[in-house]
């Protein structure tokens, strides 16, 4: 059984972590840069449904930091942001759902400007890429991660079976 349910988790895990890449990948005109909307941080609220979606997201964003080129403080602490943001919307997930976005969205909004100034030479203040930034983490996560999650929610089971 335990093999099982470990072979599930890895799984799941592998699947958001492919999709994550796959969106990341497809959109990548908004998904770098100073004024980004990265639909792939939609997945964020996957922790809300499975453990597996944590390492997941994770991973999607590691590999899709990789493949679009981004340099290596973006590849790191990016990807950090998107981890915190996944445990964080983890630890959430009993709450209401607009609560368990809400780690994401900060986590970004918090990390990403840091990596824009340092990593890319953006030269725009701070707040302003924290504002930018954030904008596009709450029409990524706050928008299509909200009806993501509620278009799971009415469809609790599949894929998410056993996890919620």
């Amino acid at each position: 059984m335990r093999d099982k349910s470990s072979s599930r988790f890895m799984a799941q895990g592998a699947v958001i972590a492919a999709i994550y890449v796959v969106l990341t990948v497809v959109f990548a005109p908004f998904s770098f840069k100073e004024i980004q909307v990265r639909v792939a941080e939609a997945l964020t609220v996957l922790p809300v449904f499975t453990p597996a979606a944590v390492p997941g997201v994770f991973l999607g964003c590691l590999v899709a930091n990789i493949f679009g080129g981004a340099p290596l403080p973006d590849v790191v602490f990016g990807s950090l942001a998107t981890l915190l943001g996944a445990v964080g919307t983890r630890l959430l997930r009993q709450r209401r759902p607009a609560l368990a976005l809400v780690p994401p969205i900060v986590a970004n909004m918090l990390i990403v400007p840091l990596i824009l100034r340092y990593a890319y030479g953006v030269p725009l203040p701070i707040p302003v890429m924290m504002a930018t930034v954030g904008v596009g983490e709450l029409i990524s996560c706050g928008g299509l991660g909200l009806l993501l999650y509620k278009a799971l929610s009415v469809h609790r089971g599949g894929f998410f079976k056993d996890n919620i």
